[in-house]
């Protein structure tokens, strides 16, 4: 059965940081393109940072370019996105999800949001 949990969010002060993890089970995470992506009250879902397979290159939007950084440990088949210098335009529902490589890439996931495996999310709030 294949699985995404998510954790790591919480609540934290603007300019805090906040380390989110990805753990992936029933697949081979190394086959496999990973993004996080980001649903605020009222708004769309938006890519927020995706990582290849094979070379890990990154994609990330530009509002987070610089703040985030997305990273991947195959050997225990997580991914994780370090959330730096956070803001309140930053809260959100976190996800993670997944779209095998040979459908996609890094920069494809998240601009067109279609991966084949989602997690339940985790909750990032941004406030003083």
């Amino acid at each position: 059965q294949v699985q995404l949990v998510e954790s790591g969010g919480g609540l934290v002060q603007p300019g805090g940081s906040l380390r989110l993890s990805c753990a992936a089970s029933g697949f081979t995470l190394d086959d496999y393109v990973i993004g996080w992506f980001r649903q605020a009250p009222g708004k769309e879902r938006e890519g927020v940072s995706c990582i290849q397979a094979s070379n890990s290159a990154t994609f990330y939007t530009n509002s987070v370019e610089g703040r985030f950084s997305i990273s991947r440990d195959n050997a225990k088949n997580t991914v994780y996105l370090q959330m730096n210098s956070l803001k309140p335009e930053d809260t959100a529902v976190y996800y993670c999800a997944a779209r095998h490589r040979v459908f996609t890439s890094s920069q494809a996931l998240c601009v067109t949001a279609n991966p084949r495996y989602w997690g339940q999310g985790t909750q990032v709030t941004v406030s003083s």
